[in-house]
């Protein structure tokens, strides 16, 4: 987008607007309360509209502002709402997305009230393809029940959606599957730049433990691959940075597309 940097985080600049904008996400978060140190959607928005009322972001930077709804399947991931709902039937999983998605096109309402002239929402990438996933059969294999689910809750956001005025979906399903699920190496360019598409750069030693995690002698309980720019995955649910940059050129074309369009009053 043009940007030399990534906007700073709310937590480290409440007091002013950084001209390259800001970011109020919170990692782990999701519309449900999925994590209790995470923000909802919802707490994030009104964080943003306290700014706005506070008078330290201004509704003219509305002018020439695109905001980000990035919900990634956390919802989906933890809480025992989510847990209660699949040990249930299809009905249930049904409105448990149709919750999740209702709630995500609610929010970007509320920042189309406040005056924001563009907002883009992300679908959900296809979660079975992450090595969180594809562990179980030695990284060779989507799981096609968890890619069903994401599914589910693309098609139903596309249609409460629908063709709401100044709003765009970043299709990261379709981006991240022409990558990941040409498992002979077949297919786009972006595909072709990786030689390990479901399998993680960076494994953990311990189950309970994280990359990048150290032992009190600072010893690292994680190991690394030697090449990262061949692995699309860097653990077992993100992407490396060059994983990052194959998604966004797929989404480039039409992300540009929708921030030249016209506003539409």
């Amino acid at each position: 987008m043009g940007l030399n940097q990534a906007p700073p985080a709310y937590k480290l600049s409440d007091q002013f607007c950084d001209p390259s904008g800001m970011n109020l996400a919170f990692g782990g978060a999701g519309v449900s309360q999925s994590s209790k140190n995470a923000l909802t959607l919802a707490a994030q928005i009104n964080a943003f509209k306290k700014l706005v009322n506070d008078g330290i972001i201004s509704k003219e930077q509305f002018h020439r502002s695109v905001a980000l709804v990035a919900i990634s399947g956390n919802d989906y991931m933890s809480g025992a709402g989510f847990k209660d709902t699949f040990l249930s039937s299809f009905d249930d999983i049904d409105t448990y997305i149709g919750n999740v998605t209702s709630e995500i096109v609610k929010n970007v309402e509320q920042l189309q009230k406040l005056g924001l002239r563009k907002v883009l929402v992300n679908n959900l990438h296809p979660i079975g393809c992450a090595p969180l996933h594809t562990k179980s059969n030695n990284n060779t294999a989507c799981d096609l029940l968890e890619n069903y689910g994401a599914s589910l809750h693309n098609n139903n956001l596309q249609q409460l959606m629908g063709k709401k005025n100044n709003a765009h979906i970043l299709d990261l399903y379709t981006a991240f599957t022409n990558i990941v699920n040409h498992a002979s190496g077949e297919g786009s360019d972006q595909s072709k730049e990786f030689k390990r598409k479901l399998t993680p750069c960076c494994n953990r030693i311990h189950p309970t433990g994280y990359c990048g995690q150290r032992n009190a002698s600072g010893q690292a309980l994680y190991t690394l691959c030697e090449n990262p720019d061949k692995f699309f995955y860097w653990d077992e649910v993100h992407p490396t940075h060059a994983g990052w940059e194959a998604v966004m050129k797929a989404l480039e074309q039409p992300l540009k597309g929708f921030l030249d369009r016209e506003y539409i009053h």
